[in-house]
């Protein structure tokens, strides 16, 4: 029944993940990115280059992207059965991030929203890069179910590319807090509900490891 549960969440997030892939397609590739709304006021800033700004944007959404898709793969049973594959896939994952970490610092700094915005992304950048790299150092000591915590705690911040995109038109349009304070409460809210739900799964996980082994004491 776990299994199934976690071959349904993981085929869910795919689903989720195709859908934000497609709009940032349509938003950023098939059309001028100069038209998005986020981008737009964006040129009025006189420091604002935007040839540097979209060859770095483009790299970031890639490599983030590339974390997206290989991320819930890794969870399965069937990847860490591969211990090969599992290493491959998560080298490629970490790497990605490491490499969209610092063009995300730089993109941070022409946030929409100012200097709310600035902040709120370098927070991100900033936590995104150190629970891969805790989750890095955790498999390297060998120490594989700190590992895997730290990892999938890394994989929550590496949703909120999702979860900021749903997130920021409710509160900059519905709640019309506009974009100088919904833009960075999106991506505060974002990362506190992402690492909420993965603690409480984490929690979860290690209170039925205790009755488990309980139990197997208690059977002896």
């Amino acid at each position: 029944m776990g299994k199934r549960k976690i071959n349904w969440t993981v085929w869910l997030s795919y689903l989720v993940i195709t859908g934000f892939i497609v709009y940032i397609l349509i938003t950023y590739g098939l059309n001028d990115p100069k038209k998005a709304a986020m981008v737009s006021g964006k040129l009025e800033n006189p420091s604002f280059h935007y040839q540097t700004w979209k060859i770095l944007f483009l790299f970031h959404i890639s490599t983030g992207a590339i974390a997206l898709i290989l991320g819930p793969f890794q969870f399965l049973k069937a990847s860490r059965k591969n211990i090969k594959i599992h290493r491959t896939i998560g080298k490629i994952y970490v790497s990605s991030i490491f490499l969209s970490v610092p063009a995300g610092i730089y993109l941070a700094f022409y946030a929409t929203g100012g200097i709310g915005g600035t902040i709120g992304f370098l927070i991100l950048d900033i936590v995104w890069m150190v629970t891969t790299f805790i989750g890095l150092k955790r498999i390297r000591e060998r120490n594989i179910q700190s590992h895997q915590e730290w990892m999938l705690r890394s994989y929550a911040v590496t949703l909120v590319f999702v979860t900021f995109r749903l997130l920021m038109p409710i509160f900059v349009f519905l709640f019309h807090l506009g974009f100088a304070i919904g833009f960075p409460l999106a991506v505060i809210a974002s990362m506190i509900i992402n690492l909420s739900v993965t603690e409480r799964y984490l929690k979860r996980n290690r209170t039925a490891g205790k009755k488990s082994t309980r139990y197997t004491w208690s059977a002896e």
